[in-house]
């Protein structure tokens, strides 16, 4: 008997989703980003509006003074969706905890010199409570965004910041040292060097306005806390004790460097869309970008000295010309 084998080529009827091509056509296939994003979030047929809320809807575009004429106009470039992010921080934990690893096998935290691990610790600990605050003001800009594009990505950010105060208190486990966690948060609570960032924390906590809530969050605090502490003061120590540090805290500088890729196209194409989002962005950068530099003043003389302002300043011009690259000009 003669079998015959042919390949034969079946040419697909339509290349995407119905949703995506009324927005891109019929005959252009879509990425997984865009098929798990676009126009997903429900417009109509509502069962309910929200108990504490009923004046708005559940999905409600007026719970920011940022308008839009297409909110999914506010694309991550990373093009995360949930597959793509877990495999991307999949990756980074891997990294992470080979460092972790290393360091403990080679006992490079016991042999750290004991100044300079006080000194580290007492700057590095209490951040893991400012990445909780993170945890839940991300979460909040989350909730009440509009748009799937814009809440996914808030959410893996949200998830990302539990990672970050995860890894800051494994510090305090990495040096073996237990009393440094409970001082941390002492510290946190009591100590006069914290208490105008954890007002900080606590104020962005009950803002209403979720992309206000966004920017004075991601871009005015982070967009000058993990320069100065993840990078600047990592090459501190790094230069009177070794890299110790700047192993245990690689995850912190590779997720502000990739998400401040996603928030700087966000205030991009927030600002192209509108000249009212221009000036509003302009206004709350302004006035949460002056009071990040008065709750991190005493964060930087702590780490510092009396190096602090200067390295301050540049921090502020840098942030500053981030603005101007997304084209909000201070």
């Amino acid at each position: 008997m003669a079998i015959d084998l042919r390949t034969v080529s079946i040419t697909p009827l339509r290349q995407t989703f119905g949703h995506l091509a009324r927005r891109m056509g019929a005959d252009k296939p879509a990425s997984r980003y865009l098929e798990a994003t676009m126009d997903l979030q429900p417009v109509e047929n509502y069962h309910y509006r929200p108990t504490w809320e009923p004046e708005r809807d559940i999905f409600d575009t007026r719970r920011t003074a940022i308008t839009m004429k297409d909110w999914y106009a506010l694309k991550d470039p990373r093009q995360y969706y949930y597959g793509a992010w877990t495999l991307a921080r999949g990756k980074m934990q891997e990294i992470a905890e080979g460092d972790f690893d290393l360091v403990e096998d080679l006992g490079l935290a016991a042999a750290y010199p004991a100044a300079g691990k006080e000194r580290a610790l007492k700057v590095f600990l209490p951040l893991r409570h400012v990445a909780w605050g993170s945890n839940l003001n991300k979460a909040y800009v989350s909730s009440y965004a509009y748009g799937i594009a814009m809440s996914q990505a808030a959410c893996y950010a949200s998830m990302d910041q539990l990672g970050v105060a995860q890894y800051v208190s494994r510090l305090g486990l990495a040096f073996n040292d237990l009393d440094a966690l409970a001082e941390a948060k002492t510290a946190w609570l009591q100590g006069a060097e914290w208490q105008e960032l954890r007002r900080y924390m606590e104020d962005v906590m009950v803002g209403q306005d979720w992309f206000e809530v966004l920017i004075a969050q991601d871009f005015a605090l982070e967009g000058l806390l993990y320069p100065l502490i993840y990078e600047r003061f990592n090459e501190k120590l790094n230069a009177a004790h070794g890299p110790v540090f700047s192993m245990l805290t690689r995850f912190q500088r590779e997720w502000f460097g990739e998400t401040s890729k996603w928030l700087d196209a966000v205030l991009k194409a927030c600002a192209a869309d509108n000249p009212e989002n221009k000036a509003q962005l302009a206004t709350w950068i302004k006035a949460w970008r002056e009071r990040a530099l008065v709750a991190l003043k005493p964060v930087a003389a702590l780490a510092f000295g009396d190096e602090a302002d200067a390295i301050l300043e540049e921090l502020v011009q840098n942030l500053t010309a981030r603005a101007a690259k997304a084209g909000i000009a201070l």
